[in-house]
């Protein structure tokens, strides 16, 4: 019989978690906890989340230790712990079983009545904190998991009824095949995790299993404008739904107005007005994130008013063009969780639809072999900012094996500067920077520590 975490909850057993303050990971133990489960858990560092996990009744150690899994029923673990790590050992050795992350959220998952998982390259948090608004002013009472804290419901977690589950979906490691969507949503399909997947044929091949894993009654939500999503949908015997620009797209925008960087549109279903959107976020990336979200409510049944007061209040989520403030000078900062060169190309474009004089940008490339494999992509996102300013690589899980620096970088863009610390970089930013300019923390590491240093 194939391992569940569901008799576990059932029967109130203790569950340690590995890597309990990771994103979803966390949000994990906080579902667990308000179920009365008994939570263990560890982690290299202590964090806000986890002294909020420690308020709620977890008991958390701050260092991987055989002892740690002592007395646990299940140890949950994150994709990102390896089979040496010594919980693990210890677990196996004691006879406790071990299951990943996507693997528990799954059997969750398969409570709900409608579960609609948000995939794709990029967008993942923005479209599942769209959604998760719509589903709420829809009155769908929607229990949600999301990968950045989301201001509408105080944090990464939402528990509410059995009707829907609205699900951050992540590729890495094929994660999302773990889940049960009855709805699946592919934003996009690029090249990225190449530490894991072998090229984008991989990376297609895998958000084809992914969208197969829809029931025969639900809905596959794809990009109509970008060629790889159409590729991992060729053939499948779903029903599928289009977004996008294109004319022949099932849900696209109409009427659109750029106002200063922020779309307003009409949302057209099958060629029929649906809603009127005025988005209070930036970009025409978020223009397409909206219209996916659009398909996915429409098919469960969401009035467009609804969509429309759920569209309206999103004003974005955490690290997400995310205004930090001004600098003395009076430059505007803002931080945002880029790391991949077309999320970067999004990002700067819009900015460059804003009227700011310059756009200074201080990027940190988030782990080598990313940098690596799409150092020509970085080199021309990189240009699309008047000044380019770098941090040092994010390791992340990595070693630099691959001998690739941020310097790298630097000497590919012209006017570009790479800086040891972000105490250099801070200051490099003050002396550089003018009243109306803006200056951009770009990355998925710690590069957002800058901002506030340049407020002060």
């Amino acid at each position: 019989m194939a391992l569940s975490i569901k008799p576990y909850i059932e029967n109130k057993e203790t569950i340690h978690l590995i890597g309990i303050g990771g994103v979803s990971m966390n949000s994990l133990a906080e579902l667990l906890l308000s179920k009365g489960v008994p939570v263990t858990g560890s982690d290299r560092l202590g964090t806000d989340v986890t002294a909020r996990l420690e308020a709620r009744g977890a008991k958390i150690s701050y260092e991987h230790k055989a002892e740690n899994v002592q007395g646990a029923s299940l140890v949950v673990r994150t994709a990102a712990v390896h089979d040496d790590n010594p919980e693990v050992v210890r677990a196996h050795e004691l006879g406790i079983p071990v299951m990943e992350r996507a693997e528990a959220w799954g059997h969750l998952m398969r409570d709900y009545d409608n579960v609609v998982c948000l995939a794709g390259t990029h967008g993942k948090t923005t479209s599942t904190s769209m959604m998760t608004l719509i589903a709420m002013e829809a009155g769908l009472d929607p229990t949600v998991m999301v990968g950045s804290n989301l201001p509408a419901i105080g944090g990464t977690l939402r528990i509410g009824g059995k009707g829907c589950f609205v699900a951050e979906s992540c590729e890495y490691c094929n994660s999302f095949l773990k889940f049960a969507p009855t709805v699946a949503v592919v934003l996009n399909v690029e090249e990225d995790h190449l530490d894991f997947f072998k090229d984008i044929n991989d990376i297609i091949h895998s958000f084809r299993a992914f969208v197969e894993l829809t029931p025969m009654n639900g809905l596959v939500v794809v990009n109509g404008d970008d060629p790889n999503a159409l590729r991992s949908v060729a053939g499948l015997d779903r029903r599928i739904r289009t977004f996008g620009m294109a004319p022949d797209a099932d849900v696209r925008a109409g009427d659109v107005r750029d106002v200063n960087g922020y779309y307003q549109f009409t949302v057209l279903i099958g060629g029929k007005p649906y809603a009127r959107v005025k988005l209070s976020v930036p970009g025409r990336h978020n223009m397409l994130n909206a219209l996916a979200c659009c398909a996915a409510a429409e098919f469960l049944g969401v009035s467009g008013a609804a969509v429309e007061r759920g569209l309206n209040q999103f004003t974005g989520s955490s690290r997400r063009f995310q205004l930090i403030g001004k600098m003395p000078c009076g430059a505007t900062v803002v931080d945002d969780y880029a790391h991949h060169p077309n999320e970067m190309k999004a990002t700067l474009t819009t900015a460059r639809e804003m009227r700011f004089d310059r756009i200074l940008c201080a990027f940190q490339p988030h782990t080598y072999t990313r940098t690596k494999a799409l150092f020509p992509e970085f080199v021309e996102a990189l240009k699309l900012c008047d000044q380019a300013v770098l941090a040092p690589i994010y390791a992340a899980r990595e070693q630099n094996t691959v001998g690739v620096y941020a310097s790298d970088l630097a000497e590919e863009v012209p006017g570009a500067v790479a800086f040891d610390s972000f105490a250099e970089i801070a200051a490099y930013l003050r002396r550089e920077a003018g009243p109306n300019d803006l200056v951009i923390t770009m990355g998925a590491g710690n590069i957002n520590e800058v901002g506030p240093m340049l407020i002060r």
